[in-house]
């Protein structure tokens, strides 16, 4: 029996590879598999304050909330109260939807505020004894004083309110709260909803499902379509406006995927345009289209294998793996045969040792990516790595199918005529000294901001709808939002007392809003029964402090009496419980002010133009921090510099190794040389960089390394670059340069990085033997 060809047994392996990833590939559930959650990106170990806040407002009520605004065409000025009771009872019978409320309903507020007032004594009185028991500590004066002290100065407090225009409506209230609990409450917390004043009827509704899976997306939108139609039967005037996170999540994985095709396109064909310019028969660089085909798909195969979720950005930047797996066919398939009719098999044997110290330099590059701490970067490694390996296992068995395993290349160029012109000489010196100041002084000024937001393509449009519908709700940019956590409610209520101490001290002025004031701190409330018991004297005390200033003590009766009862039977139990009667008050928008089940924080507005930047210690973080995450992104940025300087130094110690120290010294300083003068150019451009930057430029940096390796035997001789290595520098440029038309920031940032170190990196190999003396 005859044994099978080398060819059919090549042809076997690929047809057998082909049919296994296309099996895979056929059978995957995308929507399980791909990620667009910002979350997936953070290591799952990650245990900072800031990311388990994101986690649970990601998975918590926070995230489920949608708002409408309705207002009529035909009457602007009026709110259309009946159109949004019609739309709301339409939203609560979808099982898409567990709460819908219209917002502004008077009778609602008035039953919050009832509740609230009549709890005053449980819910607001602990707090205020507590401050006015500390700040009266802080004079020095004799405990037995504190009662009289105390009566004065809520007689002072009440005289100086009772001044102001807007205490006329509360006359009634503050006979049975002279101590001012439930206004200085209404002040400080803002716990009322927004009206119908604007002409807009506001409806505040709650999804089931999270607005990040599929089912909190378009059987959501639909539900809401359906409802505007039914609306719009009796009501064709009004119109919906109307903002979510899942109308985010879903444009963005919209435009994600539709950015991934493209890329994956544009990349492919730029590729292949760049090889048109360089082979002599265009029809035959179709023999790349199945290296690169198989070269993704096989890295898609190991990606979605080695990883239970992936990151969808993992695939757009994978889409640079078109340039790079050209790389292994175009050093076989340009490749001249050493002598006429020499086999396939003679020719990759002599091939064989580039090849494989090419492909193995890439892939222990981005192996290393495999160590960072971003699961993102971890499958960035892994896909771009495998994607190597299985380039240069399909061009090494493709290219064996063909009877001419070798195409004629077009040589632009040679150093030689360059040499024997001092002139030119010069010049290219001189474009050596001026990029060596570039890349000695540019790095210097380099600024570098991360932000988790520069992962997505942003919206104008949806972000410009979110603002005007949040703005209609009373959320507007004059304060600033802040959370206060801690380990259990208790200690989040004491975090925030000390965060809003340290706030009056440093801007006295300033107004606070919180949910967290409706609930005293834990050491407060079980002081109240001690407290209350040691101040037997005060009614006594605060009525002759109101006589004194002019008021008529027996006006106050009734809350003197209620003081008396109050002092017999105080408010007790677990602080637990209070919370739980706390949290039976609320509902709609005011169950978002805090986390009661955990993880534990309580929301505040600071009214003040400057953010401010709480330390640790507070247990408080900006609401703009967590938006950006730019504190824990900057961490991983130094990691990653740290990770790419190992790297960096694994590359050169081999180079080192393996070369005489002269053409080692060469081939270390053309992809290292490349790196600093681009980011030279950023520095002097006042360009922002972010940690995406840093990893183009560590893989800008394993590719060039190839260059310059292959290009040493050449600039020794005086020769040329061979057509291989110009071939595959400038398709890697295009690939990346691709990326660079990207709308997601940190996905321009990669490409513009690496395709201007590549593009660089090929001017240094092709200018450096002109700068050479013609031996002689």
């Amino acid at each position: 029996m005859a044994r099978p060809s080398p060819a059919i047994l090549a042809r076997l392996a690929l047809v057998t590879f082909a049919a296994v990833c296309t099996a895979w590939l056929l059978q995957l559930d995308y929507a399980q598999k791909l990620s667009t959650n910002v979350l997936d990106l953070i290591p799952r170990s990650e245990r900072t304050p800031e990311v388990g806040i994101i986690r649970d407002l990601a998975n918590a009520r926070q995230s489920r909330v949608v708002l409408f605004a309705l207002s009529d065409a035909a009457a602007p000025d009026v709110a259309p109260q009946a159109a949004a009771q019609s739309f709301r009872d339409a939203l609560a019978q979808t099982p898409q939807f567990e709460s819908v409320l219209v917002l502004g309903d008077e009778a609602g507020q008035e039953d919050f505020g009832r509740e609230v007032f009549e709890r005053r004594f449980e819910l607001l009185l602990p707090g205020w004894l507590g401050d006015r028991q500390r700040e009266f500590d802080r004079t020095g004066h004799p405990a037995a004083e504190f009662s009289p002290w105390l009566a004065e100065r809520a007689a002072t407090e009440l005289e100086a309110f009772l001044g102001r225009p807007e205490a006329s409506a509360l006359a009634d209230l503050v006979l049975m709260d002279p101590l001012l609990l439930v206004p200085r409450l209404v002040e400080h917390a803002q716990l009322t909803g927004p009206t119908d004043d604007s002409g807009y009827a506001l409806i505040w509704a709650l999804m089931r499902e999270s607005p990040l899976a599929e089912s909190g997306q378009q059987p959501v939108f639909d539900a809401i379509a359906a409802a505007t139609t039914g609306m719009h039967a009796s009501h064709p005037d009004v119109d919906v406006q109307w903002s979510g996170v899942n109308r985010f999540a879903a444009a963005s994985r919209s435009r994600i995927e539709s950015e991934i095709k493209l890329l994956h396109l544009c990349s492919i064909a730029a590729v292949l345009l760049v090889a048109a310019v360089f082979v002599r028969h265009i029809h035959r660089i179709v023999h790349f289209v199945p290296v690169i085909s198989l070269s993704i798909a096989g890295a898609w195969v190991v990606s979605t294998l080695a990883f239970e979720r992936l990151h969808i950005l993992v695939f757009v930047i994978g889409s640079l793996l078109a340039g790079v797996a050209i790389d292994y066919g175009v050093y076989i398939f340009l490749q001249a045969p050493a002598y006429p009719d020499e086999p396939y098999g003679g020719k990759l044997r002599r091939l064989l040792k580039p090849l494989l110290a090419s492909c193995l330099t890439t892939v222990v590059g981005f192996s290393l990516l495999l160590f960072s701490d971003l699961p993102m970067i971890r499958q960035i490694g892994l896909f771009v790595g495998s994607g190597l390996l299985c380039a240069l296992a399909v061009a090494m068995l493709y290219f064996a199918q063909l009877r001419q395993p070798f195409l004629a290349s077009r040589q632009f160029g040679a150093v030689s005529i360059a040499r024997d012109r001092p002139r030119a000489r010069r010049c290219v010196r001189g474009l050596g000294v001026v990029a060596l100041l570039i890349a000695v002084l540019g790095p210097w000024h380099l600024q570098w901001h991360d932000d988790v937001r520069e992962l997505d393509i942003p919206s104008t449009e949806l972000t410009a709808n979110d603002d005007a519908v949040r703005a209609l709700f009373g959320e507007d940019d004059e304060g600033s939002l802040y959370l206060t956590y801690g380990a259990d409610l208790g200690e989040a209520r004491q975090h925030l007392e000390s965060f809003l101490a340290h706030v009056e001290q440093a801007d006295p002025g300033v107004v606070v809003s919180s949910l967290a004031l409706l609930l005293p701190t834990a050491a407060d409330w079980q002081a109240l029964p001690e407290r209350l018991l040691a101040l037997g004297g005060f009614p006594d005390d605060f009525a002759a402090a109101l006589e004194r200033h002019g008021f008529s003590a027996s006006s106050f009766g009734s809350f003197l009496d209620e003081w008396d009862d109050l002092r017999v039977d105080p408010p007790r139990g677990d602080y637990a419980d209070l919370v739980t009667r706390v949290n039976m008050l609320l509902e709609g928008p005011l169950t978002l002010l805090a986390s009661t089940d955990g993880p534990y924080w309580f929301l505040s507005i600071v009214e003040s133009a400057e953010e401010l930047n709480p330390p640790a210690e507070w247990h408080t973080v900006s609401v703009n921090q967590l938006k950006s995450l730019n504190s824990l992104f900057t961490r991983y940025r130094w990691s990653a510099l740290r990770l790419s300087l190992i790297g960096l130094g694994f590359i050169i110690g081999g180079v080192l190794v393996i070369y005489p120290l002269r053409r080692a010294v060469r081939i270390a300083l053309i992809p290292a040389g490349s790196c600093f003068v681009v980011f030279g150019l950023f520095g002097l451009s006042g360009q922002t960089l972010n940690l995406f930057n840093l990893l183009g430029a560590f893989l800008g940096i394993c590719l060039s390394h190839n260059y310059a390796i292959f290009s040493a035997e050449n600039a020794q001789a005086g020769q040329a670059p061979p057509v291989a290595i110009r071939l595959s520098a400038l398709s890697t440029a295009a690939a990346f340069g691709v990326l660079g038309f990207s709308q997601i920031p940190v996905i321009h940032a990669l490409g513009l990085t690496v395709s201007m170190i590549v593009i660089t990196a090929l001017l240094m190999v092709e200018l450096e033997p002109l700068a050479r003396r013609k031996s002689s």
